[in-house]
């Protein structure tokens, strides 16, 4: 008896050898003949998780409709705690709106991929832990889907922050992070070259989504790179991460920048107060642009056809012909020009204003004067406030240009503002202000940019 089981063992071993021979078999012949694929390090990793990669393949194997049905079916089961054990009886009740035969099938499918087990000797099912942790994944990702996560990193950070808290965070978690991150900042940077209005303004809202998810995980980095367990992978990663987020919030000021021009370059129809702008956004809240000219044209167009031979005798008869222009009842009266509000004037009369107070801030013996006991630098809210909060707003929206060399360049009032001798040094802090219009802002500072005490003694030199 012990022989039977003994050949019997072996024969099932052999069978499960060549099984795996022939699996390997079909994996080589996706690859080059002469690369070795257990060689190849990122296969050795999803070969291990040769498990937990099958429990995904019963799970999404096939059409959408048999994917909900048993994604319908686990979640069901998994979702009551009060009990760990299900009956059949138990959960044809459960499930009693599902087909028997379609519940059937579910069931057994995932009873043959160890998300479901079944106890024979007390004739139960039990959720397995591999498929609760399934669940949870599935569960965070639709989760932050349905909080509109227009970004699309509250689910990379999430697995990022709950690896960290358990101490294994890894150097492949922090990639996809950093992927994520590199590929928003080449999508702002490619909606700023665009020159689009409409594109720059929807980027900038996805912006400042990336911006509220970037300064949730600054906390998440600091204590990454201060982790002294960390491999010298994951501190890289960490701080690429760290630079690509820089690079991210710098993209304030480009925006700025990008829009301001924008508004430079509007083009206004006449008087009436309509811009190039508005009429876009008119027509883009049309689903049927064709539907717009409808009843626009009384008659259909009439094409006439004439010969060149046509033509020459009716460019003689105008020619040849004494035509008498007579004023038909005296010249019209004359009319008073509508009156209209140019907001113009005020927006530029606010602009140079502003220019002016900053640059009696730049000009020397002016307030804050350059004298040793005098400061060199002022906060931002000082030179914002008091004002409005629409006109603090458009203050604050021209100090990026402090210091562009490209603005610098051109003329008018932004390229005098952009020529002032003026450092703009924001940060991260905000801070409550006592003032009517305005609660709190970031806290900055405004630096006079003196020249070096070298530079002063060989100017003076030259004299």
């Amino acid at each position: 008896m012990s022989i039977a089981n003994s050949t019997a063992s072996a024969a099932a071993a052999v069978d499960h050898n060549l099984t795996e021979q022939e699996q390997q078999y079909a994996l080589q012949a996706h690859f080059q003949p002469n690369v070795a694929v257990d060689e190849i390090e990122q296969v050795f990793h999803l070969k291990r998780a040769q498990p937990l990669l099958q429990v995904f393949t019963a799970l999404f194997h096939g059409g959408f409709e048999g994917v909900l049905v048993r994604l319908l079916v686990l979640r069901e089961l998994a979702n009551d705690a009060t009990v760990s054990a299900f009956s059949r009886a138990d959960i044809n009740t459960r499930l009693a709106y599902l087909l028997p035969e379609s519940l059937e099938t579910v069931l057994t499918r995932l009873r043959s991929n160890q998300l479901l087990a079944w106890d024979a000797q007390q004739g139960v099912y039990r959720v397995t832990p591999m498929a609760r942790n399934v669940l949870s994944a599935l569960d965070g990702l639709l989760g932050l889907g349905q909080q509109g996560d227009d970004a699309e990193m509250g689910f990379l950070l999430s697995q990022v922050a709950g690896a960290q808290a358990v101490g294994g965070v890894t150097a492949d978690q922090l990639q996809h992070l950093l992927g994520r991150l590199t590929d928003l900042t080449e999508e702002f940077s490619d909606a700023i070259a665009s020159g689009s209005e409409f594109r720059l303004r929807e980027s900038q809202v996805k912006w400042h989504t990336a911006c509220d998810w970037v300064e949730k995980g600054s906390e998440i980095l600091r204590a990454i790179t201060s982790d002294e367990n960390a491999d010298h992978a994951t501190h890289r990663a960490a701080q690429a991460i760290g630079r690509a987020q820089s690079s991210l919030l710098n993209m304030q000021g480009m925006f700025s920048r990008a829009l301001n021009q924008i508004e430079r370059q509007r083009v206004h129809l006449g008087q009436s107060g309509l811009s190039t702008t508005d009429i876009k956004r008119w027509l883009l809240a049309h689903d049927d642009l064709a539907s717009l000219a409808a009843n626009a044209i009384e008659q259909p167009v009439k094409p006439l056809f004439i010969t060149p031979a046509e033509m020459i005798d009716v460019a003689e008869t105008e020619l040849l012909t004494e035509r008498l222009v007579t004023a038909v009842g005296g010249l019209p009266s004359g009319e008073d020009a509508p009156t209209t509000v140019n907001d113009t004037q005020a927006i530029q009369r606010e602009l140079d204003d502003w220019l002016e107070r900053l640059s009696d801030f730049a000009t020397l013996n002016n307030f804050p004067s350059i004298a040793e006991e005098s400061p060199k630098a002022i906060r931002v809210d000082e030179a914002l406030l008091p004002a409005s909060f629409a006109i603090a707003s458009y203050r604050a929206s021209m100090l990026p240009l402090l210091g562009d060399e490209g603005e610098a360049s051109l003329q008018g009032a932004t390229a005098d503002l952009a020529r002032l001798p003026l450092s703009f040094e924001p940060t991260d802090i905000m801070v409550q202000l006592d003032d009517m219009e305005v609660a709190a802002m970031s806290l900055a500072n405004l630096s006079l940019n003196l020249p070096h005490p070298t530079q002063q003694e060989s100017g003076k030199a030259d004299e």
